[in-house]
Formats: structure tokens, sequence, C-alpha cells
């Protein structure tokens, strides 16, 4: 009896925990989007705006400096537009939320039961989580800690945990140790999505980022690339790799014809999908 109450406690213990971290993380992307909004505040307004003590707040946003997202001086917290904050998954899971929802459905067509699946860290494929339980079962594969938990417990979804050097930026582990434990996988599908497309090639400005998610393009048997429409003609230092290299390129009604149409001339598999109704 002891040895069960004890494990209930521990349960319960573990739940805790859980819904005060799903607290935090939505609280801190909250005062991300309300700094990057209005491009500075002070700490004291954020106590007001959230209903968080003077210690929490502090806390937040030393988290937040910590990964690139802030700079806090003398009780002023500001956002500053860096290639990295872009990067960032706080900067972006703030932007073209709508167009992620209808691609991240869209891109559910490809997915069957019983697939092996790669999810990369990106925000946009993170949208894809709310949608697996119909494609059950299926093995998930990820270096996204946030994805990670998003489908822990999740009924008949296997989850395969990549490891490796942790980035506090993307949260999510890439590097050497985490490349070495893709290459002893084999997928049916990676879905990725990067920051930038322009003359046909696809880019990121990080290149731990490129090398991890390459890894997982090399070892899929199909690649799904996802992209919102901000990202054409956008420019990142390292390169990807070529659009017609992929499979099949989801986009959103709001991607421009002319790339569209440059696209399918080169034989690319483009699906769009339309934000007004959530179809394709």
């Amino acid at each position: 009896m002891t040895q069960k109450t004890n494990q209930g406690d521990e349960l319960l213990d573990q739940l805790t925990s859980d819904s005060r971290q799903t607290r935090q993380v939505a609280r801190r992307r909250m005062i991300a989007e309300a700094v990057m909004s209005e491009g500075s505040m002070r700490i004291e307004d954020l106590t007001d705006r959230f209903g968080i003590s003077l210690m929490t707040a502090h806390r937040d946003v030393d988290e937040l400096v910590s990964r690139g997202i802030f700079r806090k001086t003398r009780g002023i917290v500001t956002a500053a537009a860096t290639n990295l904050i872009e990067s960032s998954d706080v900067y972006r899971s703030s932007k073209q939320s709508a167009e992620k929802k209808v691609i991240a459905e869209a891109a559910m067509q490809f997915v069957e039961p019983g697939q092996a699946i790669f999810f990369d860290d990106s925000t946009t494929v993170l949208q894809m989580a709310s949608h697996l339980s119909s494609k059950v079962p299926i093995t998930a594969i990820t270096n996204s800690l946030t994805l990670m938990n998003a489908l822990t417990g999740m009924h008949d979804v296997t989850l395969l945990a990549l490891g490796g050097q942790y980035y506090n930026w993307c949260n999510a582990f890439m590097g050497r140790m985490t490349i070495n434990e893709i290459r002893g996988l084999r997928a049916d599908i990676a879905f990725i999505s990067m920051s930038a497309i322009n003359e046909g090639i696809v880019l990121h400005q990080s290149p731990e980022t490129v090398d991890t998610k390459r890894a997982m393009f090399d070892c899929s048997v199909k690649r799904i690339l996802l992209a919102d429409h901000t990202k054409f003609e956008r420019r990142a230092l390292h390169s990807f790799a070529a659009l017609d290299e992929f499979d099949v390129v989801i986009v959103d009604d709001k991607t421009l014809p002319v790339h569209i149409d440059r696209m399918r001339s080169r034989d690319i598999n483009v699906v769009v999908a339309r934000t007004g109704s959530g179809r394709m």
C-alpha cells in the first residue's frame, strides 16, 4: 500500500511539474511577443500585464536574455532583430501562425499509420503535433524539446528523442552527437522547414541547424519542405539544399504565383494550403 501511495505521489508531482512548465513556456512566449511588438518595455510593466511577481518577471526575462532574445539594462528589456533572434523558436512561434497551421494540416496527407518520421525543430512542423493522433500508430523522431513535450504520452506514438548538445535559442538538440544518432536511422519521411528560400536554394542562418536537418534529409525516403510565403526571397548565410531536391514543397496561398510557377516549371510537386478555409 505504501509503495502504491509513493508511486501515486510521484505521478502527481510529475503532472504538477509538467503543468507548471507548460504555463511557464506559454507565459515566456507571451512576454517575448509583447516586447518584440513594442521594441522595449520596463520589467515592472510586465508584472502588471501578466499578473506575475517582480521576481518571476526577472527570472523570465533572464531566461530570454540567455537565449539571445532580449537585452536587459537597468530594468528595461529590449528586443533586437538579429539573425539569431529571427532563428529563435520564441520569435518564430509568434510569426505567421495562421499560415503555419494550414501548412501543417496540409502536410498530414502524406502521413500514414506505421511510418517512421523525422520532425525537425521548426515551429511550422511543430503545428503537426496536434494532428498526429489521427494517423497513429507512428514513430516520431525529433530533436525538438518542444515537440518531445507535446508528444509525451500521446497514445500509439512511439517517440524517439534525439539527444546531443542542447541549444537554448531553438530549444533543440543539435551537433555531432545528434547527427550520429540520426545516421543510425532510416525514416519514411522528413518534414523540414527553413528560414529562407532564394534563387531556388533553401537556406538557414545557423550552420548547426543546416547540418542536423541535412542528416534527417539524407536519412529519409521522402523529403517534404514546409514554407510559408515570407520565406521566399529572404536571405540567409548557409545553404541547405536546392528546392528540387525535395519531393514535395507545401506553401500557403499568400505565396506569390511567380514562386509557385517557377517551382512547378522545375517539376517540383507544390501543394498550396488555403488559409481561408484551412483546407487545400
